[in-house]
């Protein structure tokens, strides 16, 4: 929860990535809070009033994974809004002119998006995809893994465009991104 909230503030696409690791470890842990607060919560050794916030923090994120059916599998809602709201971002970026170095970036990245939508991401959204394969790099460097040289090739220039999507986002949450 503190870490998300520091994410969330600082760059909404490590918040995403954040996120879906969190529902990740409530799967691990067979979405039973009881588990997530011996393995996960204890770990942090916190006051116990944090430690009583960050158990009702994950407590609700488990409830949200039933009520929405994703317990084995997929995303919560609230991380769905987010990718919603930045593919609204990214095309209204597209359609202006102000942004040509956005746009590069997005069109450097674009044969590595095509290249994952034909791998098994049709019924994904491009943005979906490019999270699914920083997770997915992410996810291989937690467990000290090698990336092969082509998809940290892809991932750079994913990374480039998703970074730059992410502070356009931040600087639109401040008031200080004109598109027109």
């Amino acid at each position: 929860m503190y870490i998300a909230k520091k994410l969330r503030e600082q760059s909404i696409s490590e918040y995403l990535l954040y996120m879906w690791q969190v529902e990740d470890l409530i799967r691990a842990n067979g979405c039973d809070i009881d588990k997530i607060e011996q393995m996960v919560v204890k770990a942090y050794n916190l006051p116990e009033a944090q430690h009583r916030e960050l158990v009702e923090w994950y407590a609700n994120l488990v409830e949200m994974m039933r009520l929405e059916g994703v317990e084995q599998c997929g995303h919560l809602q609230i991380n769905k809004n987010i990718i919603i709201a930045l593919t609204d971002l990214h095309i209204r970026l597209m359609h202006s002119q102000k942004f040509p170095f956005y746009q590069a970036a997005y069109y450097k990245a674009l044969p590595f998006i095509v290249e994952l939508r034909a791998k098994g991401g049709q019924d994904k959204t491009e943005l979906e995809n490019c999270f699914d394969a920083l997770y997915g790099v992410w996810m291989l460097r937690l467990g000290h893994k090698e990336v092969g040289k082509e998809t940290a090739v892809a991932v750079a220039d994913i990374v480039k465009f998703v970074g730059l999507l992410s502070d356009y986002y931040a600087k639109e949450r401040a008031g200080e991104l004109e598109l027109e």
